[in-house]
């Protein structure tokens, strides 16, 4: 399942409309952040639109290909950003 490109995003203009109101950081077109950490981008396939959706630290794919599955996709978004942001799983430390 490749990314979606320009032509599978302008499909899903709408949503990335939506997207935008959000306190979030869209670095390139369809691929957004949530402070320094990649939240949630979209992918095409012949069986639809598909959103990756960081859920709990992983991401979550969502089938994004209808109004319905949008406005429940919509809902998942909303209920991650209600959450604090997670800390950085990387356990390194200075030295």
């Amino acid at each position: 399942m490749k990314h979606a490109g320009a032509a599978a995003l302008d499909g899903i203009e709408d949503l990335l409309a939506t997207l935008r109101g959000y306190p979030l950081k869209e670095r390139s077109r369809g691929t957004f952040y949530r402070g320094s950490s990649a939240f949630l981008h979209f992918h095409e396939d012949p069986a639809g639109m598909f959103a990756d959706l960081k859920v709990k630290g992983d991401f979550e794919r969502f089938r994004v290909s209808t109004r319905a599955e949008r406005a429940a996709f919509m809902r998942e978004v909303a209920r991650e950003l209600a959450q604090p942001v997670a800390r950085s799983r990387d356990t390194r430390r200075a030295g």
